[in-house]
């Protein structure tokens, strides 16, 4: 007895096309790749005869068997996808990322490490990985991410041999968040952080928190506080979220005597601080100034124009993909550093 799928026509082959356009089965490879010396007239011919056969392509599983690539480059983040986009700084930065991959021919494959998946993570079949915001709790996949031979690109990390570095000046521009509210005259001054660590508890930041943490983005940022306000005091959120934000900024606020100023380390975080300030019957920036971090546009910010520290998420990503191209392309390419500048808005203003 014949099954259904037996009945089915056959899958049309390469070379059923090029018998039809009259053309080698490599010159029709050619057509469909879009390398190689073949003529416009050629090509059409050949996408013609494709079409009455109505034939796909060439199958790419076996186009990246020939090649020994997958035509793939990871982006790994830390954060679970849930998280991450949830972040208007992630998503620009991926679209940079993607907009050069594409322009290159990669497809872009998004992997998360959750702590427990290093193995899994090590084996994705990538030509090249791109990491984002990641500590160095990754140094076991980036070992054999290399032992393959994987160029590796790292979005602000600590240097790690055989990593591609594209990095923010976090520390220095948290530094000119810092110097902003100095020279507007406060004194008593409050941190929310960015995580410290994988588990994503809001709590108060400790010296021991900081000693053991490996998060690259928010010790920079910290550093950077405490180049102009050395005791800095502060709280870290349980993420870069509005939610976030507000439970942290609860407890700042519970602060005796309350800060005048709050350095919160994204702008998600920062509107949070500015709703807890809200719930505590407080006028920001009257009451308390909040400085950000990013110059993302947020939803829900009202009549907030954030005086924050403006980041260029995009091309950061454009350049995290390019020196993934290049590398897999030329085995080499250059670093490059970025710079976020100070946008002053209406949530900071001299103490009261």
């Amino acid at each position: 007895m014949r099954t259904e799928a037996s009945q089915s026509p056959e899958r049309p082959t390469l070379a059923a096309v090029a018998a039809l356009a009259g053309v080698s089965a490599s010159t029709a490879s050619l057509a469909f790749s879009g390398a190689g010396p073949v003529s416009e007239s050629t090509r059409a011919k050949v996408l013609a005869a494709a079409e009455q056969l109505n034939y796909a392509g060439p199958d790419p599983r076996a186009q990246s068997l020939r090649r020994g690539r997958s035509g793939i480059i990871g982006v790994v983040m830390e954060d679970r996808l849930s998280d991450a986009f949830r972040d208007p700084v992630n998503i620009a930065m991926l679209d940079g990322v993607s907009e050069e991959l594409g322009l290159a021919g990669y497809s872009l494959l998004l992997l998360t490490d959750t702590g427990d998946n290093h193995a899994t993570l090590a084996a994705a079949p990538v030509d090249g990985v791109i990491m984002v915001g990641c500590s160095r709790e990754l140094d076991a996949p980036v070992t054999a991410f290399r032992q393959r031979g994987i160029p590796i690109v790292a979005i602000e990390a600590d240097p790690m041999d055989g990593v591609l570095h594209i990095d923010l000046d976090n520390r220095d521009a948290t530094a000119s968040a810092a110097r902003h509210l100095h020279d507007l005259g406060h004194r008593r001054v409050a941190l929310v952080t960015l995580p410290l660590e994988g588990t994503h508890t809001t709590g108060p930041l400790t010296a021991q928190a900081e000693a053991a943490s490996r998060v690259h983005t928010t010790l920079e940022r910290i550093r950077g506080a405490r180049d102009v306000f050395p005791d800095v005091p502060g709280v870290v959120a349980g993420g870069s979220s509005v939610e976030d934000g507000l439970v942290a900024g609860r407890s700042v606020l519970e602060a005796e005597p309350r800060p005048t100023a709050v350095i919160a380390q994204s702008d998600l975080l920062a509107l949070g601080v500015i709703r807890a300030a809200e719930e505590a019957g407080l006028t920001v920036p009257r009451d308390l100034s909040v400085i950000g971090f990013d110059g993302v546009r947020i939803e829900g910010a009202g009549d907030y124009e954030l005086t924050t520290m403006a980041q260029p998420s995009v091309d950061k990503g454009r350049a995290a993909g390019r020196a993934a191209v290049e590398l897999l392309a030329h085995g080499e390419t250059e670093p490059q550093a970025f710079t976020a500048a100070l946008r002053v808005g209406n949530t900071t203003a001299p103490p009261q």
